[in-house]
């Protein structure tokens, strides 16, 4: 019976964390991206390296590299109270990065579904 209630309480948990997650957070693909940037006034956000943000990025891409000393200060510095939308190259660095986000109190954050793999394979333009 314990163990039952133990089970119960830990699903209610999981499930209520997912709720939460995708309250804030919206995955989005390519083309729902790009319609975001066309409507919206967002901060788009490149959590890749600086070298790998230099072999190119999505036009108009602030570079914040999800593996520096100072990422969870960098991230501090961006507005929390407009849209973030966040990619890397394939989607793990990002999901992680909007969960910080959340945690940090942004109110609504978009990342990227496969990251900017799927963003030249949809033949989207880039920067250099």
């Amino acid at each position: 019976m314990k163990r039952l209630l133990l089970c119960s309480l830990l699903l209610m948990l999981v499930f209520s964390c997912k709720n939460t997650r995708s309250e804030h957070i919206t995955v989005v693909t390519a083309e729902e991206m790009q319609a975001i940037l066309d409507l919206e006034e967002v901060q788009l956000i490149d959590v890749r390296t600086p070298e790998e943000f230099k072999e190119g990025h999505i036009k108009d891409a602030q570079n914040i590299n999800f593996y520096s000393d100072t990422f969870d200060e960098d991230i501090l510095k961006l507005d929390k109270s407009k849209p973030v939308i966040l990619y890397c190259k394939s989607g793990r660095r990002s999901a992680a990065c909007s969960e910080k986000l959340v945690q940090a109190g942004f109110v609504k954050v978009y990342d990227l579904k496969g990251g900017i793999t799927q963003w030249k394979h949809e033949e989207l333009e880039l920067d250099n």
